[in-house]
């Protein structure tokens, strides 16, 4: 993993409950933020939104092993756990209630579980679950988004590539978040003269946009291997003949970054190909969307890989890049680890706290180095355990505080 933003600041109010999809930036401020504590101790708000499906069951995992490596090493938590999603429309009829944006908003850091559910599928787009995180990218302009995706030695045979073109991948997807198709206007569905229902949407990038992701991605590939992949489909988009002109102009900054560019169809072939290749990755929003779950397959499961949402100034957004998997909600059959590891970045990005975001990574490898596996990830050989167990074997290996082989 990568260093890009720190995000410790309070944003201004906003209301929640009907939010419009083009209202963008206000200028950030920076202030750092750090309740009282106890003596030679560090305290820190820190906001959980379970969501749905598996959300509240790994949410109660890495909640635990956040709690644990903090205190190991002179950090203390405040936990505020709110609904989000599907679970906020059950209980108050909108997707991210003003309370629950009040809470991320004011605190520190955002540990979030998962969002939706085949139970919400047929209702209005307002009123769909997954409108709470969009709500909350734009809202706590969280636009840069870092999703790595590494094959761990332990995993390697878990991937669907050959051992030898998955072996040593490990890259860093820099996504925008919060611009592009997924946020762009004019949108919507309406009829042409002839009657004919049309649905549209915009893909729009401003240069200050391009601008700032790409000193995110620039920065990371500068403190990874050198290397950063462009991604657009610039012989088509004229946003993304923008993007390539904005990123390339930028690269003068960096002589110390090999720059390159790719089509996304190319870049989606050449994952599976040759994913060595990609050190650090930048796209838009659309491309990094898909092209990072592409990603997550390499590995062997999309169960494994955390995410960072980061802006300049505000609480980041943590949470693993699964769905709520509503099949195996309640059966105790998740993987943990991606929230745990995202409970790291959590604590490596959001607050500053290198060495016990370490802890908690050595402590995911040791588990696993000891064999235990979710069903996910399971191969003969090893343990099958379920999602609890999971979590108390990285909990035994954080008191260890061992320095994992990775």
């Amino acid at each position: 993993m990568a260093a890009a933003l720190q995000t410790n600041t309070r944003l201004n109010p906003i209301n929640v409950k009907c939010r419009s999809l083009n209202n963008h930036s206000r200028a950030p401020s920076f202030r750092v933020r750090c309740a009282a504590a106890s003596p030679g101790k560090k305290r820190f708000n820190i906001a959980l939104l379970p969501g749905d499906g598996i959300g509240p069951e790994v949410i109660s995992v890495a909640k635990n092993v956040l709690q644990q490596a903090g205190s190991l090493e002179g950090l203390e938590f405040n936990f505020q756990e709110m609904p989000v999603g599907g679970a906020a429309l059950d209980l108050v009829g909108v997707p991210l209630p003003e309370e629950s944006f009040a809470a991320a908003k004011q605190s520190d850091a955002i540990l979030l579980g998962a969002i939706g559910g085949y139970k919400w599928d047929n209702n209005e787009k307002h009123l769909r679950p997954e409108m709470a995180l969009f709500y909350l990218r734009r809202d706590l302009k969280v636009f840069a988004n870092l999703r790595p995706a590494t094959v761990l030695p332990q995993l390697v045979d878990a991937s669907t590539l050959k051992r030898e073109v998955a072996e040593g991948v490990d890259m860093m997807i820099v996504r925008e978040l919060t611009g592009g198709i997924y946020f762009g206007e004019p949108r919507g569905i309406t009829t042409n003269e002839n009657g004919e229902e049309v649905g549209f949407n915009t893909e729009f990038y401003a240069a200050h946009e391009i601008d700032r992701i790409a000193r995110v991605a620039f920065e990371t590939a500068r403190k990874r291997r050198g290397k950063l992949c462009s991604v657009d489909k610039a012989n088509v988009l004229d946003a993304s003949i923008l993007w390539r002109k904005r990123v390339t102009a930028l690269a003068s900054e960096y002589p110390d970054v090999e720059l390159s560019h790719m089509y996304v169809d190319n870049a989606a072939m050449q994952l599976i190909r040759d994913p060595k290749q990609f050190d650090t990755i930048v796209t838009n929003n659309i491309f990094g969307d898909i092209l990072s779950d592409e990603a997550s397959m390499i590995t062997g499961s999309i169960g494994m890989l955390p995410s960072a949402s980061l802006g300049v100034s505000g609480p980041g957004l943590f949470e693993p890049i699964h769905g709520s998997a509503p099949d195996i909600a309640g059966q105790d059959k998740a993987n943990p680890l991606a929230t745990i590891l995202s409970a790291a970045m959590l604590l490596k990005y959001g607050l500053g706290e290198e060495k016990a975001a370490k802890r908690i990574e050595d402590a995911v490898f040791d588990a696993l180095n000891k064999g235990f596996r979710t069903g996910d990830i399971y191969s003969p050989g090893n343990k099958l355990v379920g999602c609890k167990e999971m979590g108390e074997e990285v909990l035994k290996s954080v008191d260890s505080k061992v320095t994992a082989t990775v």
